[in-house]
């Protein structure tokens, strides 16, 4: 078992490795919009998860994961082996390539809290000119006690 500090280091540099070579080596088409965003190596440094998002083309279309995904899938060799002559480890990790899925989720995030915000100026826009529908001091004061003690 190697140390967490160092299975950190190691993934650091898988995904920067990983990174360059999609970006610099590698000329499948299907990999041109795929950026790598974190990699996670297991204790023992055998395994190394890849996360990676795909973008689309323009802003308007929709990325297409399935092809990016096919595209790594078919690279894997390429990039484990400049992964294993770029760490210099004994064993080189094996690679698994994942969707990473926080983008979506903070666009998502957004998005509700946006709908918070537009609900949250609806209600005072409602309350502006209301006026309370009961008594103006609901509160009932507290009798006093007269000097026997009794109310």
């Amino acid at each position: 078992m190697a140390d967490p500090a160092r299975a950190r280091r190691l993934a650091k540099r898988i995904a920067t490795i990983v990174a360059t070579a999609i970006d610099h080596e590698i000329k499948d088409p299907r990999l041109a919009f795929v950026t790598i965003t974190d990699a996670k190596v297991t204790a023992d440094l055998h395994d190394a998860t890849v996360y990676y998002t795909v973008r689309g083309a323009d802003l308007d279309s929709e990325p297409d994961l399935a092809a990016a995904a096919a595209g790594l899938e078919k690279a894997k060799g390429v990039l484990r082996t400049k992964v294993g002559a770029g760490t210099g480890v004994r064993f080189t990790p094996t690679l698994t390539f994942v969707t990473d899925t926080v983008p979506d989720t903070a666009r998502h995030m957004e998005e509700l809290l946006a709908r918070a915000r537009a609900a949250d100026e609806a209600v005072a826009k409602a309350r502006e000119g209301a006026s309370p529908a009961g008594e103006a001091d609901p509160y009932k004061e507290p009798r006093e006690r007269d000097a026997a003690g009794d109310e």
